[in-house]
């Protein structure tokens, strides 16, 4: 409806026409993008009505898509309004751009951040990160490990079947306080829409997809299990609770990855081997 009563909300291109959204190379047709320069004050309005609207039938964690293609002082300014008066509400920036614009984002209010886990598949690719995601910038931002997300199905995932499905919970559950799975991670879904594609196949972005969680769990087809024991680990260990904590360990096996967190008298040791395929062997230097 805002395309018909507000067009000066949006973009319109020379023709006429209402310019789609596009984030290179993907193009999303059925998406306008709002454009914040014509009446900032009135979209502002609009924006904070929508989300107290939800608010107000018991929503309190909303997923931001892209916002990091909208003002910083858009989001500053709503961020800190929704704050003063509902302190509980959080804010998850879905922003996979330049790390400085993912860094501000955090620096401006939002709760949560997706990160490059997805994409961070070998020993050193995830040491590097992690230690980047709980060094400075722990001091303000949150990054939450999805596994996977509506829009990415990583190759790892892909082809590793089962076994990577677990490995990438498993370190996603313990090296961050926070983590997440996209709908039907449990039953190992992993078609591409094609080949070298990271899109899911029958996307649930464009149809309904009813899943039959109870057949699985008779069949022992689904993960689900260990998702609940990682959990347990989580909510009976607090070391596991902290961000700051992380530390690696030396293996002599680059397919290994050895880390701890400590907290007071609580300690963690996890060693996960990162070959899908093949089991490994190594030693573990507790230094």
């Amino acid at each position: 409806p805002w395309v018909t009563t507000h067009p000066e909300w949006f973009t319109t291109r020379a023709d006429g026409t209402i310019a789609h959204a596009e984030n290179p190379p993907k193009k999303y047709q059925d998406i306008y993008p709002l454009n914040f320069d014509h009446d900032p004050e009135g979209l502002y309005t609009e924006i904070r009505r929508i989300l107290h609207h939800w608010m107000n039938h018991g929503v309190r964690i909303f997923r931001v898509d892209n916002p990091h293609t909208k003002p910083v002082a858009f989001w500053e300014r709503l961020l800190a309004d929704i704050h003063t008066t509902d302190p509980d509400v959080l804010f998850l920036a879905e922003a996979f751009t330049r790390p400085a614009m993912m860094h501000t984002l955090a620096k401006i209010g939002f709760h949560q951040s997706y990160t490059y886990f997805t994409w961070r598949n070998n020993a050193d690719e995830l040491t590097t990160y992690l230690q980047e995601l709980t060094g400075p910038a722990a001091d303000y931002m949150r990054p939450n490990l999805f596994t996977n997300t509506p829009d990415i199905l990583n190759e790892y995932l892909q082809h590793g079947g089962r076994p990577a499905f677990e490995i990438r919970a498993i370190l996603a559950a313990l090296l961050s306080p926070t983590w997440g799975i996209y709908s039907g991670y449990e039953l190992c879904e992993n078609t591409p829409v094609r080949p070298g594609s990271e899109e899911y196949r029958d996307s649930e972005k464009y149809q309904y997809r009813p899943r039959d969680f109870d057949t699985a769990a008779r069949t022992g087809t689904t993960i689900a299990p260990l998702i609940t024991r990682l959990n347990t680990l989580r909510n009976t260990h607090p070391a596991l609770q902290q961000l700051r904590n992380l530390h690696f360990h030396h293996v002599d096996q680059p397919e290994l990855l050895a880390f701890s967190k400590r907290h007071l008298n609580d300690t963690v040791l996890a060693v996960v081997n990162l070959n899908p395929h093949h089991p490994r062997e190594a030693t573990v230097h507790l230094d």
